[in-house]
């Protein structure tokens, strides 16, 4: 009975243990939410075309694309002294800020590649920092709002910001993706830092991609899909032996019918870099606008 009592009183505290160990390595698994992000939909690519292409850009994104845009303005979106056009295009499948400016451009604008809302700007900020982000431009006063930019590790830029009111954007048709190439070196400090950030988690993580999807047909690459609140994300890991346009883009968008978006693409102007190409169940293009913007387009394919 004495031994039985003994070896009841073991296994309890074995399962105890068991219990505590799983939890702890279930919180270490999986990221905490913290609730920064408000929608993929308030995600926005940040385009910098020169102020003499920025209508004819504007509207060849809405005629391939679809969607809308805001009324066209000119402002001052930086800390220091500057001037810029500055549009808002909301199309079904992503969201596009342009600039246009009329000033040289303060450093470090231009390389922040998109802007993500947050409810709260600060607290966002320092959780990133926390993340091991630098805050390259700190918060600071814009006409709508607050604004900051951050650096995560790989050199992946982006903007937070915040709306004094309240913006309503309506759901997009489809998710666009961030696409972001990073080094081997860094690609698990970066991953580490913006997936504890945004609360995300890895879906995909391929580690014999085939290469034809970044121009190198005779080649693999790692290909890692991430998503958060804050949308989707195309982690491309590469040693940077990128031929044009790769590396160049920053989003890629997901639309209906490749084809007949490529056919009214080219009937605005825009020039389609790489011919469509079918990969891992999607068709995908690389197209360039006017005024230099490159983005990639997709398709899924349908069986």
């Amino acid at each position: 009975m004495r031994l039985q009592a003994v070896l009841g009183r073991v296994v309890a505290l074995a399962v105890l243990i068991c219990s505590i160990v799983g939890h702890v390595s279930a919180q270490q698994g999986t990221p905490r939410s913290p609730g920064w992000a408000v929608g993929p939909q308030y995600d926005t690519t940040h385009i910098y075309v020169s102020a003499a292409d920025f209508d004819r850009f504007v509207a060849s994104a809405i005629a391939t694309l679809g969607g809308t845009a805001s009324k066209r303005g000119s402002f001052t979106v930086t800390p220091t002294a500057s001037e810029t056009l500055s549009q808002l295009v909301l199309t079904p499948v992503g969201s596009l800020s342009v600039f246009g400016f009329k000033t040289p451009i303060p450093y470090p604008f231009g390389s922040e590649r998109t802007g993500y809302l947050v409810k709260d700007l600060d607290g966002a900020v320092s959780a990133a920092r926390a993340n091991g982000a630098d805050v390259t431009v700190a918060p600071f006063a814009d006409p709508i709002g607050r604004d900051a930019v951050i650096q995560w590790p790989g050199g992946v830029g982006m903007q937070l910001y915040w709306h004094t009111v309240a913006p309503t954007y309506g759901a997009l048709e489809s998710i666009p993706e961030n696409r972001v190439y990073v080094s081997p070196d860094r690609v698990a400090s970066f991953l580490r830092s913006f997936v504890h950030f945004a609360g995300g988690r890895i879906i995909d993580d391929e580690p014999r991609a085939p290469g034809v999807e970044i121009g190198r047909p005779k080649d693999v690459f790692r290909s890692i899909r991430v998503e958060s609140r804050f949308g989707r994300m195309l982690v491309l890991v590469t040693d940077g032996h990128l031929p044009f346009p790769y590396g160049r883009e920053i989003t890629g968008y997901e639309v209906a019918d490749l084809a007949e978006t490529l056919e009214k693409a080219r009937g605005v102007g825009v020039a389609v870099l790489v011919d469509p190409l079918q990969s891992r169940g999607r068709t995908s293009a690389m197209v360039q606008f006017p005024g230099g913007y490159i983005a990639e387009l997709h398709a899924i394919v349908t069986r």
